[in-house]
């Protein structure tokens, strides 16, 4: 999950390192509608960085990739470790990647910039799944545990040491066992959004108070879902084996929702979660259902958001 960069301002700077077409070759696939990824890959988590960099991970070696919205074109960024995985990213605003571990129970943070690592924190988790950075820190959600973990920022945005690292427990409902606490975004208030995967709610948890209050989503669904995204008072949520992103518009409070648009394209294929551009939404598609392989093909499919 992260939010939108400027259209214009990406136009004129291209991702560094990466390269750079001719302009017939540019003007012919200038955003294409499919990007592909490196053959075996296993993409999970996408987030969009500066200009038209995008940085997509992988849960096969925990490597990640970067690549460019405009071009369609891009390269190995972090090399992978065998045994280790990458599942959702974010971006703070001191440009760093956060790179949840997955079964690992623990995350890593790594320049935008240079690739470097810059930290690493255990959770002692089991399923470190999604992440949303904050003024004050990234918030992690677990699948398989019923708590949230935090790391928070220093005064300027310091990353702290491993003892600051906090795991907060989450109330009834939220906290249920078994639902699967997935994709995670905020609000503009300081909230945070969760997604129930498997108990098919969708949740704000208050992380100063504790409170948890479950969104009225009037009868919609949000089963199977992954990533979320918001802009504004629109929230995306990928709903993954459905290969659809449902489009939903809150309140003034944040305490309802109504279903808008049930986003499809030819070209989803188990999309897991989303990265914004401009007018699009950029789909990274983990194919669940395919068993990988080394030769499996992976890709990015763009549609209207």
């Amino acid at each position: 999950m992260q939010r939108r960069t400027l259209l214009a301002a990406a136009l004129a700077a291209p991702a560094a390192g990466l390269a750079v077409a001719s302009p017939a070759a540019a003007s012919a696939a200038l955003f294409p509608e499919v990007i592909n990824l490196p053959n075996g890959w296993r993409p999970e988590g996408i987030v969009a960085g500066l200009g038209t960099t995008f940085f997509v991970g992988s849960l096969a070696n925990g490597a990640i990739y970067r690549g460019s919205f405009a071009t369609g074109q891009g390269a190995i960024f972090v090399p992978g470790t065998a045994g280790t995985a990458t599942v959702g990213l974010e971006i703070d605003y001191r440009r760093r990647i956060w790179a949840c571990g997955g079964a690992g129970g623990a995350a890593t943070a790594y320049s935008e910039f240079t690739g470097e690592k810059l930290a690493s924190y255990s959770f002692g988790g089991r399923f470190v799944n999604d992440a949303v950075a904050t003024k004050d820190g990234v918030y992690f959600t677990d699948s398989q545990a019923v708590v949230l973990y935090h790391v928070p920022f220093g005064r300027s945005g310091q990353l702290p040491e491993q003892a600051q690292v906090r795991t907060i427990a989450l109330p009834p409902g939220l906290g249920d066992a078994g639902a699967s606490n997935n994709g995670i975004e905020s609000t503009p208030d300081g909230r945070l959004i969760v997604v129930q995967a498997t108990a098919n709610r969708l949740w704000t948890f208050d992380p100063g108070t504790g409170a948890a209050q479950q969104v009225d989503l009037g009868g919609a669904s949000v089963e199977r879902g992954d990533g979320i995204l918001r802009r504004g008072h629109v929230l995306y949520v990928v709903r993954n084996r459905f290969n659809l992103i449902a489009k939903f518009r809150f309140d003034a409070g944040f305490t309802s929702a109504e279903l808008i648009e049930e986003i499809t394209s030819p070209y989803f294929d188990v999309p897991a979660t989303i990265a914004a551009f401009g007018p699009y939404l950029y789909a990274a598609n983990a194919r669940f259902t395919t068993t990988p392989t080394p030769d499996t093909t992976y890709t990015i499919a763009q549609v209207r958001g």
